[in-house]
Parts: C-alpha cells; structure tokens; sequence
C-alpha cells in the first residue's frame, strides 16, 4: 500500500494506491471517513485490481484550499490526473462516495467501466440538505446553527418526543452537532460538496445507452439510507443494473462485507 498525493490548483489531494491488478477502481468514502476505509480490498482482490482511494476534501489528509467550492470539473480533472486518463475505471462509492461516483460517471461515462455503489447518497434529493447548501437563507441558516447549535438542539428533541423524528436519523444529527470541531467539519464539508448533484434521469440515459453495468448493495438494517431508492432508481435499467441486500445496517463498507463486495466488483 502506498501513501500519495497529487498537488492540484492549491491544494493537496491525499490517497492511497494499494493492489496490482490489471482492472482499475477508484474509490470514494462516506461521510466523515476516509481512504483508508477501503484498503482491506486489498487482501481480497489485490491481484486483481490496482485500487486508488481518494481522501475527499476536508476529509482525511486532504488539505483543500479552493474555498468552499469543489466542482465536477475538479473532481474529473484530479482522477484523471491521478488514473491515467486513456485507462478505462471501475468507480466504487459508499454512502456520500456513492454521490461523488455518479458525479463523475455523468462527467465522463465513456471512461467508466462499472459502477459499484454502497448505500449511496445521490439517487434522492433530501429536502434538508437542499435548504441548507443550495439556498442563500437555509445557508445562512445553516451556518448561524453551526455556531449556536442550541435552538436547534432544542427543536431536534422536541421532534423527538412528538415521534416525528426516526430514531436513528435523531442519533445520527445528535452525534454531528454536539462538538464545535465536528459542527465546523459538516458545514465545511456539506457545502464544499453542494455542487456534486447528480442528474438522476440523465444518468439512467447515459447508463442505458453506454451499457454500463451498476451494482447497488444495501444494508438490510440501514434506517440512513434505504433500498427502496435503489429500487426506483432502477426502473427502466434493470438490464443493466442489479441490487442485492446484505445483512448489515449502514455501514455496508466493512471488512465483514467484502465477499459481496468484491463479487459486484467482478460480475
């Protein structure tokens, strides 16, 4: 496994570079994880894939200077930098990964071999996320929250005790928000990323058309991110696009899983 990183623009772009199969597959983590979630791949398939992880911005060892501005363009320039760019790729996303892959599957779907996706966020528009990071009012909403998380901490139990709030999504924001650092990681993050919005129908176009296989794994227990988008995101590519649920929550990229994960990397 080899440690690199890739100078771009002003910025230091960390990943890692592990296996050394003939196939390529570039990798893209979760929220709040990083590159090296992946390399356990490489005791399983490492001989038959060279795996390139990406240490995405404010995440990991990635030091990103650009503002709070990550476009397509610079997520298409920095993989072909990274990958030469006459290589054809498999993309492996999980979970906030999953929407970077479909962002840059619509950017150059000729080069894409395979799409492999883990309880991907990107098939459905959260109407939250939308307010804060694609609204001027709902940023600075946002980011005012950030900094005076009380009210909110507030209006979140409330919600809670009235059970309008999923219990899981209740933990999952109580864990986001309850540290200054981790408040100022999300809303770096959240809105450095707010350009990554993948046009469903046109990629279902471009999957269809270019005949590119897509693999979706879901957790049977994942209250974050359920199947049922999978299933709609299907209709109309099932020939070209297959969905498996495994017995796992959220946290489908996990050693315990790489039997199906390297199988939707091989099928």
């Amino acid at each position: 496994m080899e440690h690199c990183r890739l100078s771009y623009k002003n910025s230091s772009i960390s990943y890692y570079r592990f296996g050394k199969g003939n196939k390529v597959a570039v990798c893209f983590h979760g929220y709040g994880e990083e590159s090296e979630s992946f390399t356990f791949l490489e005791k399983y398939a490492g001989d038959q894939f060279t795996f390139y992880a990406i240490d995405l911005p404010f995440h990991g060892q990635t030091a990103w200077h650009e503002g709070l501005n990550f476009r397509w363009e610079y997520l298409r320039n920095i993989i072909q930098e990274i990958v030469n760019a006459k290589r054809h790729i498999i993309l492996l996303g999980f979970s906030l990964g999953g929407r970077v892959a479909l962002s840059l599957y619509q950017a150059i779907p000729e080069k894409i071999e395979k799409l492999v996706l883990l309880a991907p966020d990107g098939l459905k528009v959260n109407f939250w996320y939308w307010l804060v990071t694609q609204t001027r009012a709902g940023n600075k909403i946002f980011h005012y929250t950030m900094k005076h998380p009380g009210w909110f901490l507030g209006f979140l139990k409330v919600l809670n005790r009235l059970g309008l709030v999923n219990q899981s999504i209740y933990k999952f924001t109580l864990y986001y928000i309850h540290d200054k650092k981790v408040r100022n990681d999300l809303y770096n993050r959240w809105t450095s990323l707010r350009r990554l919005r993948p046009d469903i129908e046109k990629i279902k176009s471009l999957i269809k058309n270019c005949k590119t296989p897509v693999r979706l794994i879901y957790g049977k227990y994942d209250k974050i991110i359920l199947s049922a988008r999978g299933e709609k995101f299907r209709k109309g590519i099932e020939d070209d696009c297959s969905l498996s649920i495994i017995d796992a929550g959220h946290q489908v990229l996990h050693e315990k899983h790489a039997k199906e994960i390297i199988e939707s990397l091989k099928v």
